[in-house]
C-alpha cells in the first residue's frame, strides 16, 4: 500500500463533501429546502471521516515521522501549517454546530453562522488539501527514508484494515454519495 497515494485519493472525497457542503450553503442563503438532518451528516463524515480517519493517519504516521526525520523548515509546516490548520477546521465544525443548535432552537440570525462556519470550513480545508497534495506528500516521498516510509505504508495498511472491518469507509463513502445526490443535482 502506497499511503501516501491513499491519502490523496481520500482528499479527493473530501473535496467532493466540500462542494456538497458549499450547496447546503447556498440553499440555506437562498431559503430553500434544506435539510439540517442532513448537514448533520456532513459533520459526521468530516469528523469521522476526514478527520479521525483521514487526519489520523496524517498526525499520527506521516506527520510525526516527517518532523523526526526531515528538517527545520518541514517541521515548522507542520507544526504551525498543517497541525494548525486541522484545528482551524475543528474549531469551524464545532461552532457549525453551535449554530445548527440555535438555528433549530428558532434562532433565524444564526443561519449567518452556520453559512460562515461552514464556508469557513470548506475554503480552508481546500486549501489545506491543495498545499499537502502538492507540496508537503511530495516533499515526504522526495525526502524521507525508504524504510521509514515502508513503516509508514504498513501503519497505514494496519489502520485502514481495523477501519474497514469497522465499516468506516463504506459507510462514509455511502453518505458521500447519497449527499451528492441530494445536493449536487
Amino acid at each position: 500500500m502506497d499511503s501516501i497515494e491513499l491519502m490523496m485519493e481520500e482528499h479527493k472525497n473530501i473535496k467532493r463533501m466540500l462542494k456538497v457542503v458549499r450547496s447546503f450553503c447556498f440553499k440555506v442563503l437562498k431559503g430553500t429546502d434544506a435539510s439540517y438532518d442532513d448537514l448533520y451528516l456532513m459533520i459526521d463524515f468530516i469528523r469521522n471521516y476526514a478527520d479521525k480517519h483521514h487526519h489520523g493517519k496524517e498526525e499520527q504516521f506521516l506527520f510525526n515521522k516527517m518532523q523526526e526525520e526531515l528538517n527545520e523548515a518541514i517541521k515548522k509546516t507542520i507544526q504551525f501549517g498543517m497541525l494548525v490548520e486541522h484545528d482551524q477546521g475543528r474549531f469551524f465544525i464545532n461552532s457549525l454546530d453551535e449554530a445548527i443548535k440555535k438555528v433549530l432552537a428558532g434562532e433565524e440570525e444564526a443561519k449567518l453562522d452556520v453559512i460562515a462556519n461552514a464556508i469557513s470550513y470548506a475554503n480552508l480545508l481546500d486549501r489545506h488539501i491543495d498545499k499537502e497534495d502538492k507540496i508537503v506528500y511530495k516533499f515526504a516521498k522526495n525526502n524521507l527514508s525508504g524504510e521509514t516510509l515502508a513503516s509508514i505504508n504498513k501503519k497505514c495498511e494496519d489502520f485502514e484494515i481495523n477501519a474497514e472491518n469497522s465499516g468506516i469507509q463504506n459507510k462514509y463513502l455511502d453518505s458521500l454519495n447519497n449527499l451528492e445526490k441530494k445536493y449536487l443535482v
